[in-house]
């Protein structure tokens, strides 16, 4: 009994002692060689450091990184012991297990044929089993349709992120009833172009699309009036330097054509026109005052538009710069 006592109080000094140390070091705020309340906590290495005398407060600090070290990017994936971040562009957000497709095992060796028809059995109830019900079947079918408009346009992975939350957000309030899952997937990807800054006209997306451009435009203005997406109108010097580059234009005919709409938007002639067929007669004026002409075929083709909106566009917006002939 006698011992156990003891024990029991020795414990307790030491855990006093303990819990008075983590005070002590809990409680610095000033350095104690420079008075400096200018401490810096180095995340790496675990020490709080003075940022003015460099003198090391603390150390042995817990370090919540890893405690491995990469040098580049394929080291740092080799090393990683970590799944891929979750992602609104899967339906199930990328949580669920996959089975690989290749019929290799862990060492990189062909399977048995008996294994080969086993693990097919495994795979084909591995997607049945990752859609419960028809509102993820839905779900997974119209991501696969974001995914492959936004590969077959070029858009950056920023926009498919967006597209598919503004389609999960759809699928929630129900607006899917009564219209095709192409159009509402189509719609959320254009609306999508237009939130990032990166715009694509209706008849790009419709280009990749398996809908027509109205039933776009329609399914776009309702969606966006459902969910209170704020769209601001296009601005048309976001087109320029696709359409430039197209063209293979220089810096300066880019340059001239953003000056142009500038001051002819400044001037109200902006309001209620196409931001399309505005961007592309700025770039024939632009082309025709810098010397690298370009005809109104050529320029519509690359903006789809017709050339009787190019001539109407250049005529108003040569008139409001004050330029003739």
């Amino acid at each position: 009994m006698t011992r156990s006592t003891r024990q029991r109080e020795r414990q307790a000094e030491t855990e006093h002692e303990a819990d008075e140390r983590e005070g002590e070091t809990e409680g610095v705020r000033d350095c104690p060689e420079c008075d400096s309340e200018n401490l810096v906590k180095s995340a790496d290495r675990g020490e709080i450091v003075c940022d003015d005398c460099g003198l090391v407060v603390e150390e042995e600090n817990i370090d919540p990184g890893p405690e491995w070290r990469a040098f580049n990017h394929a080291e740092r994936q080799q090393k990683s012991r970590v799944g891929a971040p979750t992602t609104q562009t899967m339906h199930d957000k990328g949580l669920t297990t996959t089975i690989d497709w290749k019929d290799k095992d862990a060492y990189g060796r062909s399977i048995s044929s008996k294994k080969r028809s086993q693990m097919h059995r495994l795979r084909k109830w591995q997607e049945r089993i990752r859609t419960k019900d028809a509102g993820e079947r839905n779900l997974q079918f119209a991501l696969s349709e974001i995914d492959r408009m936004a590969s077959a346009l070029g858009v950056p992975r920023s926009v498919r992120e967006v597209a598919s939350v503004i389609y999960r957000r759809a699928l929630s309030d129900d607006l899917i009833r009564g219209r095709s899952i192409e159009g509402v997937a189509t719609s959320a990807l254009y609306a999508a172009c237009r939130k990032e800054g990166i715009p694509r006209s209706l008849e790009e997306i419709s280009e990749v699309s398996r809908v027509n451009r109205k039933e776009i435009g329609r399914t776009y203005r309702y969606i966006s009036q459902e969910l209170g997406l704020e769209m601001r109108p296009v601005d048309p010097k976001k087109y320029v330097p696709r359409f430039c580059s197209e063209l293979t234009l220089s810096e300066e005919v880019q340059s001239k054509a953003n000056d142009i709409i500038e001051t002819t938007a400044e001037k109200g002639l902006l309001s209620g026109k196409s931001p399309t067929g505005y961007a592309a007669a700025a770039i024939y004026a632009a082309s025709l005052l810098c010397n690298e002409k370009k005809t109104q075929r050529e320029v519509a083709d690359v903006a789809q538009v017709t050339e009787v909106t190019i001539r109407n566009r250049y005529q108003e917006q040569i008139e409001a710069m004050g330029i003739h002939g």
